[in-house]
């Protein structure tokens, strides 16, 4: 069912005016985008959640991608057409922040959040149906990818999640579907642990969106 009023959220009795209709087109509004994710953060995650001013580039990034703002995304080089990859410290709030700002978009499909280690786990349970589980039309973050453990089922280790990005590559080819994920590695530990082949398909996939390096961890 379509929105009427797509800029407007309601959480908990209280309306969020994310920016003004003109037409077909919202004209979003940075500032009510952030009230509203602080907002929305501490339903999701609890009372202690809260949008540090240090990652307000990161967010502003992640919400012109979001609302797919074609002219603010071309400065910030970032390809609509592609995936986000965000990278950073373990810690610094990657995973938190990517199942948050789908909410933003109530109109748009949203994509499931996926820890990787849970689809290794499933494929050691069940074999290579979940590679092709995950190589489906359905839209997808893929969390902590590099950590996951090597899959093994029924003796024949496999790069689980290797195999899933080469699938996601292909449909990203033949119908331009976006791919998510978030991860702790760098580009050569992600080549290191996926291989070159895979790496190339990933800078392919995905805008990279980084934390500093000397991002502090907000779990601590």
């Amino acid at each position: 069912m379509k929105l009427i009023t797509p800029h407007i959220i309601t959480e908990g009795g209280t309306k969020y005016k994310l920016g003004t209709l003109k037409g077909n087109e919202i004209l979003y509004d940075f500032d009510q985008i952030l009230i509203y994710l602080e907002a929305k953060g501490k339903l999701l995650f609890g009372a202690h959640f809260k949008i540090h001013k240090s990652d307000r580039a990161i967010i502003y990034k992640l919400c012109n991608y979001q609302i797919r703002d074609w002219a603010t995304c071309k400065k910030l080089d970032i390809d609509l057409r592609k995936g986000i990859l965000l990278s950073g410290p373990v810690g610094c709030g990657k995973t938190s922040l990517m199942k948050l700002i789908r909410h933003i978009t109530p109109h748009y499909t949203p994509y499931d959040v996926i820890p990787t280690r849970n689809i290794t786990f499933a494929f050691n349970h069940i074999g290579y149906r979940i590679i092709k589980q995950y190589g489906d039309h359905s839209f997808y973050c893929f969390d902590d990818l590099g950590i996951e453990p090597i899959g093994r089922h029924f003796g024949k280790d496999c790069n689980v999640l290797g195999e899933v990005l080469l699938s996601r590559h292909e449909l990203f080819l033949k119908y331009r579907l976006k791919t998510h994920g978030t991860t702790n590695l760098n580009a050569h530990e992600l080549e290191d642990r996926y291989g070159s082949r895979v790496r190339s398909r990933m800078r392919e996939l995905f805008n990279l969106v980084a934390f500093d390096n000397g991002s502090r961890d907000k779990r601590s």
